[in-house]
């Protein structure tokens, strides 16, 4: 579509409001001088094209040097936002390039009169000669712009890749260049709604060329497996332009305000909780900048201090004032017990810790808070800070309005976050403001999610996914969100996703579990994404909530040094089963593991990947990942679409007889075999065998004979049978919701330890 033909959609109807009028009138008179200027050609309505977006929009473009020269194979792909997109690429491209047209759009006749300005060929996607054409023609060495997705989006994220661009780009060998294009989706003249994001009269645009790429695929495929696969690699090239040029050179702050003036929509609060707590992004923002220049003193700058307070606003205010003032934000895990906590502060060097009397009394955490102060770490409370704030203080943070008081790197370390200890002293998790940000376009790249979205967070901020997933990336991103204190009330939960209207819901296993059986089957009728991690989710899970609440769960993958998300399934690609595929622009290693085949030890190395670990044992100090590969510990597969399965944790193997044996998929057997049940498999050490198997399970009449008789039906080895059996009224678990192995073990031990030495190993010899 040309300027003029965009002016006069838009004077039809196709463009809203006063602002989309007025630039409609501007842009319609400014092409009657492009008629003029029609007679010195191509080159004299470019030019006039050009000035006019300079003028309304501030035209940005970059990149221009990678687009191939003349005569080169080459496919330029860029994102479709708006109405303008086709005449911002006409001004900005060299006169060589032609624009593929659909054969409808070309036939209307405001189009006509424009076409004789531009080169462009038809295209007609009924008709498969049309695209055979379009291949000739590039192999002549053409330069086609081609829309990959056919439509304008209607989300804001990257709507379906049809195959047919990827064909082409295929059957010609040609360069695809990705290009992408920001800023038009807030104008009257794309598809969005002013519910989904922020509208402006005239948005700053830019235009991005990325360097050219080939879709490199596997010579083997053919027909239409070829096809798909060239259609999925297209996708993967658009979504990866999405990250590389998304706004993560910038603090969390910087985001946040930008997320104020890009994102986030006028009649809707970013934050809410319980307590009934409804922050706008400029009410965020501004009690950030208030209690910020409080918090300034307690520690220097760069230094981390403790954040011990549950899901809610006043927890989005302290994370936010911490990263105005420049101090890291250590997330103390308050259910990690008190030997766990104080060596986590330890290893951060956290001299100050913020919480709440209310939140202490509420969650009897006066035993945690003692050990806290025995360690000579200085608490404060929030109910003291908030009082301390005066008229001036507020005056103070309005001037300085979106100014952060301290200005930071965006590799500086933002956050620390602490793993479980499920198997081991917790280690801190340095993420700089870069890590957090490129994990949150990694998401929102693959998950396209808007102003009319809201996400219901129940996972603590102290977790990793709780923290990225459930507030930083909504946060930025311009989505709702409604922080709730505790995952763990099963019957309030569900009432309030369906009072909030929320349809976006993040979950562990055991949690949507619980939800599953107290929830009516109207309590989720908004939501449309459930997203799963942090532990695999059981076919049961996903048939229940498919049956009851006509609800898809897709499930991810992450860890905390991959500030978490590594992989995750989405509605445009699924694979129950599987974790998903790796997130955008990250590398993957195998590693092989003696006794294991078909799969490997994962390594990954991308913009998410940590600053590197604190430790107990050398406080403060920083010891990243070598050569910026983090090794996960994690055994699993990929297939040949690039699809993760995780078979188990690499210290959660078992070496019986010889054989390595995964405790998850044992697991995996039990939750089948019980699924009503929690069980939990432990290796023990075993004199004849090496180890033995012990399973710690709720389920009352657990037996060796049922299990095994399940095993062999699912063919598995009896070696992968647990000798034997603890039953529990309750297996040890985490804040996460994932088991406690470590707790678990303890209790295998003491029961041990309860019966008579030779009393277990006879039982377990006579069972074997």
């Amino acid at each position: 579509m040309t300027v003029s033909g965009l002016a006069i959609a838009a004077l039809q109807g196709q463009g809203v409001g006063l602002a989309t009028l007025f630039l409609a009138l501007a842009l319609a008179n400014l092409v009657v001088m492009g008629l003029v200027l029609y007679a010195w050609g191509r080159d004299g309505v470019q030019d006039l094209g050009r000035f006019i977006f300079q003028l309304f929009l501030r035209l940005e473009v970059k990149g221009l040097e990678n687009l191939p020269a003349n005569g080169e194979r080459t496919i330029i792909a860029p994102n479709h936002v708006s109405l303008l997109d086709g005449p911002l690429m006409h001004t900005v491209l060299p006169g060589h390039a032609a624009f593929a047209i659909d054969t409808a759009m070309a036939a209307n006749w405001w189009v006509k009169p424009f076409l004789k300005v531009i080169n462009f060929h038809t295209l007609d996607p009924t008709k498969p000669l049309a695209t055979r054409a379009l291949v000739n023609i590039v192999k002549e060495g053409r330069t086609i712009v081609i829309f990959p997705e056919g439509r304008l989006t209607v989300t804001g994220g990257l709507m379906k890749v049809y195959d047919g661009t990827a064909m082409i780009a295929d059957k010609a060998d040609a360069w695809i260049v990705p290009v992408r294009i920001e800023g038009p989706q807030r104008s009257g003249f794309s598809y969005m709604r002013p519910t989904q994001i922020r509208k402006a009269w005239f948005p700053k645009t830019t235009i991005t060329i990325l360097p050219p790429r080939k879709l490199e695929l596997d010579a083997e495929l053919k027909g239409k497996v070829r096809r798909q696969a060239a259609g999925a690699r297209l996708q993967d090239i658009m979504v990866d332009t999405a990250v590389e040029t998304a706004s993560i050179d910038q603090t969390l702050f910087q985001a946040l305000v930008e997320a104020k003036e890009q994102r986030g929509t006028r009649k809707k609060p970013a934050v809410e909780d319980p307590l009934g707590t409804k922050l706008s992004y400029k009410k965020l923002i501004l009690g950030a900048q208030v209690l910020g220049e409080k918090l300034v003193d307690l520690a220097p700058e760069g230094k981390a201090i403790g954040v011990l307070l549950p899901n809610s606003a006043g927890v989005a205010i302290t994370f936010f004032a911490l990263q105005g003032v420049g101090r890291l934000a250590a997330m103390i895990n308050f259910t990690a017990g008190p030997v766990n906590v104080v060596a986590a502060c330890r290893a951060a060097e956290v001299k100050v810790v913020l919480t709440s009397r209310t939140f202490v009394e509420k969650g009897r955490l006066e035993g945690l808070i003692a050990k806290i102060t025995e360690a000579g770490i200085r608490l404060v409370y929030m109910e003291d800070v908030r009082a301390s704030i005066g008229l001036a203080d507020k005056l103070r943070a309005l001037l300085r309005g979106n100014r952060p008081l301290v200005h930071r790197s965006p590799d500086d370390p933002a956050v620390v976050l602490f793993t479980s200890g499920s198997e081991g002293t917790p280690k801190g998790v340095v993420l700089s403001h870069r890590n957090l940000l490129a994990n949150a376009a990694q998401c929102l790249a693959r998950v396209a999610a808007d102003g009319e979205d809201k996400v219901f967070n129940v996972l603590p901020v102290f977790h990793s996914f709780g923290l990225t997933g459930g507030m930083i990336m909504p946060l930025v991103g311009g989505i709702p969100v409604y922080l709730y204190p505790s995952p763990l009330h099963y019957r309030i939960v569900p009432e309030l996703v369906y009072q909030t209207n929320a349809t976006i819901l993040f979950g562990t296993d055991t949690f949507l579990t619980g939800y599953a059986r107290t929830a009516h089957p109207y309590d989720f009728h908004n939501v449309r994404l459930i997203m799963a991690g942090a532990e695999a989710v059981k076919d049961r899970t996903r048939q229940v909530y498919m049956e009851k609440f006509g609800v898809r769960i897709l499930e991810g993958y992450g860890v905390t040094e991959t500030a978490p998300v590594l992989a995750m399934n989405t509605p445009l690609a699924n694979r129950p089963g599987t974790v998903g595929r790796l997130s955008p622009l990250m590398k993957a290693r195998l590693d092989p593991v003696p006794g294991i085949e078909d799969c490997g030890r994962l390594s990954v190395s991308g913009p998410n990947v940590m600053l590197g670990y604190y430790r107990a044992e050398n406080p403060g100090v920083l010891e990243p990942p070598a050569g910026g590969w983090h090794d996960t510990g994690d055994i699993v597969a990929i297939d040949a679409d690039g699809y993760i399965r995780i078979k188990g944790r690499a210290k959660r193997f078992a070496k019986i007889a010889g054989e390595m044996v995964s405790l998850s998929a044992v697991e995996a057997m039990a939750a089948e075999l019980w699924p009503q049940a929690l069980s939990v498999v432990v290796a023990m050490p075993d004199a004849r065998k090496g180890e033995r198997l012990v399973l710690v399970t709720t389920e009352a009449n657990a037996a060796r004979a049922e299990f095994l008789r399940h095993a062999r039906l699912k063919g598995a080895t009896e070696l992968a049978v647990p000798v034997d059996y603890l039953v529990v009224d309750r297996v040890p678990l985490l804040g996460s919701g994932k088991p406690d192995y470590q707790a678990t073990t303890r209790l295998v031990i003491e029961k041990v330890a309860q019966t008579a030495e030779p009393e277990m190993p006879a039982a377990a010899d006579a069972a074997e």
